[in-house]
């Protein structure tokens, strides 16, 4: 019998352990319970308008199709048994394995108020980049059929919560709608009136970037409108806006009818399952402490990849939760198996997992981005340039590639967003949208 690797999750981590098993004298099993990769890194200008969810989606059967040794199933774990190597599926299925990479990844975290999901949707899927899609364009609707200027105040009052990567790339995409997208195309609102507010309990944006960095994000999202707060924190979120708390322990309530969460991650569903059942150690946010070779401490068979597992870099600090970890996690999880596998049951010294630290890039807007790249520190056109080549070339299918080019270089010359579409049922609190005849 072949040997049996069962990889769990479809994104980065799980495809490029795939990918690079693809030659593997084993027999390869793909679970994921949705059917698509998901190119998460623009996930926002789905949110924002810029392109649409098939643009950064591929089929994961499309894209191993042509690997013969590697099936793909579609299905959501629920389970697992690491003494006899199966795995449980919620419709009741069993899967044994041999060697399991588990690359699930991990949730946002509302830091125990998740209630505070219905009005501040993150942005970790395709559904809630949509969901963030409609609430946006939705206010400015809202907002031009609105007559009580407070109210309308409301509704063109944005605050985003989280000043990472994803915070600053919203951010900075939401003051060019405003200021540009929808420029000329209301009559009794001006979008320039939008007030975009990001705050973040940390002393300044863009923790994990050097601090000139950060200071020249700032200044590009300033030069679009965007307002920056940090060391501020959010003690509530409801319907009609937020909570804010200082760092002197004043607090401010801000009227604001659309919230976006950008906050933090932690681990849920099937990772604290697997936690649970091999006794690994952990972080606070639930990630599992994996060994130097990506495996749970006990058990040499299991390797734990990407967003779900935390292991030291080479300055002792854990390593983020961004693509690039995960898809170099992946692929030495699978150089690991294969290794393994020629030595045929014989003892193998893998050398420990070191990851290859390329940068970091955040786009604010046109031509506006910061980057850190093998050490030099970028930022406005040079930096931008450098964003869009990487992003293009790691989407995963070529014709992604193509479309996304194209739609960007038609944003380019002309700040049009052409996937403005607001679908799903208009928010409950809007009635004169939902019944129109109400208010005529």
């Amino acid at each position: 019998m072949q040997h049996r690797v069962v990889i769990l999750g479809g994104g980065f981590g799980g495809l490029y352990a795939a990918l690079a098993l693809r030659k593997a004298p084993a027999e390869v099993t793909l679970i994921d319970r949705r059917n698509f990769h998901l190119f998460q890194p623009l996930l926002y200008q789905v949110a924002t308008g810029s392109l649409s969810p098939g643009d950064i989606c591929a089929p994961l059967r499309s894209v191993l199709s042509r690997q013969k040794n590697t099936r793909v199933l579609l299905g959501d774990v629920a389970d697992i048994d690491p003494n006899a190597r199966t795995l449980s599926l919620r419709d009741g299925a069993t899967y044994p394995y041999d060697s399991l990479i588990v690359a699930t990844g991990s949730e946002s975290f509302y830091f125990g108020k998740d209630q505070w999901r219905v009005w501040a949707p993150s942005l970790k899927s395709v559904e809630e980049a949509t969901t963030i899609r409609h609430k946006i364009f939705y206010a400015f609707e809202a907002a031009e059929r609105e007559t009580d200027p407070e109210r309308r105040r409301a509704w063109l009052t944005f605050v985003i919560v989280g000043g990472g990567t994803t915070g600053v790339e919203l951010a900075g995409a939401l003051g060019e709608i405003a200021i540009h997208t929808l420029k000329h195309e209301f009559r009794s609102i001006n979008p320039l009136e939008a007030r975009i507010l990001m705050v973040d309990g940390a002393p300044r944006l863009l923790m994990a970037y050097p601090e000139d960095l950060a200071a020249r994000a700032e200044e590009s999202l300033l030069k679009l409108r965007v307002r920056v707060r940090a060391g501020v924190n959010v003690t509530e979120v409801d319907d009609d806006g937020v909570t804010l708390r200082f760092g002197s322990g004043v607090t401010e309530r801000l009227p604001a009818k659309t919230v976006l969460w950008a906050g933090g991650v932690h681990v849920a569903g099937f990772g604290s399952t697997l936690g649970a059942r091999t006794n690994a150690p952990t972080a606070r946010s639930g990630h599992i402490k994996v060994a130097p070779d990506l495996t749970i401490p006990g058990y040499p068979d299991i390797f734990v990849v990407g967003d779900l597992a935390t292991i030291a870099g080479r300055d002792g600090k854990p390593l983020p939760g961004v693509a690039q970890v995960a898809m170099q996690g992946g692929a030495y999880a699978a150089r690991a198996i294969v290794a393994r596998l020629k030595a045929r049951g014989g003892t193998v010294s893998l050398p420990p997992f070191h990851y290859h630290d390329r940068g970091d890039i955040a786009v604010i807007g046109r031509a506006a981005a910061v980057a850190r790249i093998f050490g030099l520190h970028l930022h406005g056109l040079p930096a931008w340039l450098v964003w869009l080549f990487i992003h293009l070339m790691y989407l995963v299918q070529f014709q992604n590639r193509v479309l996304v080019f194209i739609q960007w270089g038609f944003q380019y010359l002309t700040f049009s967003r052409g996937a403005r579409l607001i679908t799903g049922t208009a928010p409950t609190d809007s009635p004169q949208l939902l019944y129109p005849d109400q208010r005529l």
